[in-house]
């Protein structure tokens, strides 16, 4: 069975990108543009989330989320990377406890390194 990632980010061209990616790398993708995902976890159950910063439209940030993924009893050790074009990315993941973070624009195989780390 292949590992599931759920993707959140509200640019329509990097869910495409990343979905290409991890589809051609074995895995299972689930993309949304919104933070509704987020609310659905138990339901998705995948094996890891990437949340960008800053996402037009939701009622929620990335590290928002993070927050909420990490602080709760049931997805606390859901592994989290947030993957952002922010300047400070660093501290916003260790602000939120997100496990792992990929500035953007990235390279496809740090990327592709970063996430088999945390899946397999």
């Amino acid at each position: 069975m292949s590992k599931r990632i759920l993707i959140i980010d509200d640019d329509e061209d990097i869910l495409e990108i990343l979905n290409v990616i991890f589809q051609e790398a074995g895995y299972e993708v689930i993309l949304s543009n919104t933070s509704v995902a987020a609310g659905h976890i138990e339901e998705i159950r995948p094996d890891l989330v990437m949340l960008d910063i800053r996402i037009a439209g939701s009622k929620k940030s990335g590290m928002e989320m993070c927050r909420e993924l990490k602080s709760n009893y049931e997805t606390k050790n859901l592994p989290v990377m947030l993957i952002s074009a922010e300047a400070n990315l660093h501290q916003i993941a260790k602000d939120c406890a997100a496990d792992a973070y990929i500035s953007k624009p990235f390279d496809i195989n740090d990327l592709l390194l970063q996430v088999k780390e945390y899946l397999s």
